[in-house]
């Protein structure tokens, strides 16, 4: 393989871990305007999402360009392949960043019940999950995805006791309805993002090793 496509592929990783840094701060940032009801960091991260979409599809065009190009195989092929399966899933989390951000002007007129239920704990696990995968692509180093299907498992369980919470608010006052609904909804959103990250965990997995693992 020649040198100028080693090169060009090196320059791509580290453009790209740019990126993901990028769609994860608008997740974090997403949540910090959540629980501080911010509403201009909120609106900051919502006039993000044209741009995750142009650097989404701006990698999507390069990476096909250099399959195209050269015809990388074995492990470079596997870094591609890799990267294009990433660039999918962080799209997804800096959009659910974007969807927690839009519920932020309701909660900053309503306030908050309690300490957000379990929310912000289970916000930092996923954070954590999304900074370890990124670690783990840029170093070719499994060892920060190591312990991903008990981090998964804790983050699912996590959104079932948000759930369980809110059902007992909404039967305390009705008022609460509402507001316990959209908790309910940003558990998803972060329990979604935990599944992402599982899914790139793999394709790292499979990138450093050539190993196929399954994150359940």
């Amino acid at each position: 393989m020649s040198e100028k496509f080693h090169d060009e592929l090196k320059a791509l990783r580290g453009e790209f871990i740019e990126y993901g840094e990028f769609a994860a701060d608008m997740l974090k940032d997403a949540f910090r305007a959540l629980k501080d009801g911010d509403t201009d960091l909120a609106e900051s991260v919502l006039q993000r999402k044209t741009h995750l979409a142009e650097l989404s599809d701006h990698f999507d065009e390069r990476l096909l360009t250099l399959i195209a190009l050269y015809q990388p195989m074995a492990k470079d092929l596997r870094v591609i392949a890799c990267t294009l399966k990433m660039n999918d899933a962080l799209f997804r989390i800096g959009r659910y960043g974007k969807d927690i951000a839009m519920l932020v002007p309701e909660f900053a007129a309503s306030g908050h019940l309690g300490r957000m239920l379990n929310l912000p704990y289970m916000a930092e696990m996923v954070f954590s999950m999304v900074d370890d995968t990124l670690r783990a692509y840029e170093q070719r180093d499994i060892a920060p995805i190591a312990t991903f299907s008990e981090r998964d498992d804790c983050v699912d369980d996590l959104r079932y006791s948000v759930f369980r919470e809110g059902v007992t608010y909404m039967m305390e006052n009705p008022k609460n309805i509402e507001r316990c609904m959209d908790y309910v909804m940003v558990a998803r959103y972060l329990e979604r993002c935990g599944d992402h990250c599982c899914t790139m965990a793999e394709k790292v997995h499979y990138m450093v090793t050539g190993e196929r693992i399954e994150i359940r």
